[in-house]
């Protein structure tokens, strides 16, 4: 196994849990807004991800890919708040159904496969480095 594809491997991970973490932070950051209307209000994201087999000459690579950013199918909550500027008639404003503990998980969780990733990529660099040494005696 050629020790280079460990690199595209979890090079392609990294990317796929950066994009993980910028939709955790989109929906972290719209958890709270508020609409006038059910269709207007914000809808939480989450990306879908597809392992990736590819051949290379007479090897084969893997590696992980996002495949799209699908929304969720939540029912928007709704408050009663009349005072606020974009309540309807009835004095109710849409607020997206965002669970803040739940993308506070995800948020930790892509966090920690990203910093596994490094790790690997890091440990990958130093054997190969220790390697390298052994041939300079």
């Amino acid at each position: 196994m050629n020790l280079f594809k460990i690199f595209d491997i979890s090079g392609s991970a990294l990317s796929a849990q950066s994009v993980r973490l910028n939709t955790v932070a989109s929906n972290l950051a719209n958890a709270d807004v508020p609409s006038a209307t059910a269709d207007g209000v914000y809808k939480a994201r989450h990306p879908v991800f597809a392992a990736v087999l590819r051949a290379v000459g007479t090897e084969t690579a893997g590696g992980v890919r996002v495949t799209g950013i699908v929304e969720s199918e939540r029912p928007p909550r709704v408050e009663y708040r009349p005072g606020h500027p974009l309540a309807n008639e009835e004095g109710y404003v849409y607020l997206p159904a965002v669970n803040v503990v739940e993308e506070m998980a995800d948020m930790i969780s892509a966090s920690r496969s990203y910093q596994s990733n490094v790790e690997v990529l890091d440990t990958i660099k130093q054997l190969m480095l220790r390697t390298l040494q052994l041939g300079q005696r």
